[in-house]
């Protein structure tokens, strides 16, 4: 079994992208600048949202924290948003989920200019990805392209089972999958709650990419011996020996389905790291205008 260690990874990468941005400057460019906007007090968004402010100074980016409370209207936030499309020093920039209730996150994507997106969520990005055009990928799944790249996982021909058919990862990367380049070129098999024999599916699958949001959801008696298991999940559960009063655990069952894997990722320091890596490889596209 070989652990896809993504923190290690990311730090590999964005000292790449630094060395990059770094030439740029030298050349007269300026910095690759992100944003990102934060609305409320979520401890765990503020936990995000600071983890790629450090990331863009580990790549040689500018960055700005945009804060707004609790009470900011959603015209506020368009406004704000508004302003962001529009300030020629600012490349991409993004909106940190959840929003507070009265704010419709949806129409909140919809305002970010396709340009800037470099989270990947507006729909004519995704389009463009669905297409097989140059587009700002989204981010997890983009991360998780690049630990199959990176660790060389062959994926011509294999059966990969996504579990989750969210717009951030699962839907996406069932498209990711399967299109005709590499990593890619997979039979894709998409299973969710609904899905009546998912643990046969499942147990099929070469490459389980699990994103259902449900602690230790994959069990060992559902994954085949030798295949690669890549876990999207972050969920807290409780665990009173933790200073914090809890940890944080993956969807895949890892002590028990480690063993039977040939790459695994771990949670934390797995995902989570490649996620802000991609973030930032977006953010560098878009100061470069690959995209558009």
């Amino acid at each position: 079994m070989i652990l896809i260690n993504g923190a290690e990874l990311a730090e590999e990468i964005l000292q790449e992208i630094r060395q990059e941005v770094e030439i740029l400057v030298a050349n007269g460019k300026r910095r690759p600048h992100l944003a990102a906007v934060l609305v409320g007090n979520n401890p765990a968004s503020l936990s995000y949202v600071t983890n790629k402010v450090k990331s863009c100074e580990t790549a040689g980016f500018r960055s700005s924290l945009i804060k707004r409370d609790e009470n900011c209207t959603e015209q506020e936030l368009i406004s704000l948003i508004e302003e962001l499309n529009n300030d020629p020093e600012i490349d991409g920039f993004i909106v940190q989920l959840p929003l507070p209730r009265h704010i419709d996150a949806d129409n909140i994507l919809l305002k970010i200019d396709p340009k800037k997106d470099v989270d990947g969520f507006h729909p004519l990005n995704f389009g463009r990805m669905a297409q097989g055009l140059p587009a700002f990928l989204p981010a997890t799944p983009s991360g998780i392209l690049q630990m199959l790249e990176r660790y060389k996982i062959e994926t011509d021909g294999k059966h990969c089972v996504v579990i989750g058919r969210s717009n951030i990862v699962g839907n996406p990367m069932s498209i990711l999958m399967a299109r005709k380049a590499y990593p890619g070129n997979c039979t894709v098999t998409i299973v969710h709650s609904r899905t009546s024999n998912l643990k046969d599916l499942v147990k099929q699958a070469d490459i389980i990419i699990a994103a259902i949001g449900i602690p230790k959801f994959v069990t060992s008696d559902m994954v085949k011996e030798g295949a690669i298991v890549i876990d999207v999940g972050i969920n807290r559960v409780a665990d009173a020996s933790t200073k914090s009063g809890f940890r944080l655990v993956g969807d895949v069952d890892f002590e028990h389905v480690a063993p039977k894997a040939s790459f695994i990722t771990p949670v934390p320091k797995g995902v989570g790291p490649m996620t802000v890596c991609a973030l930032m490889i977006n953010t560098l596209k878009s100061a470069k205008s690959e995209i558009y």
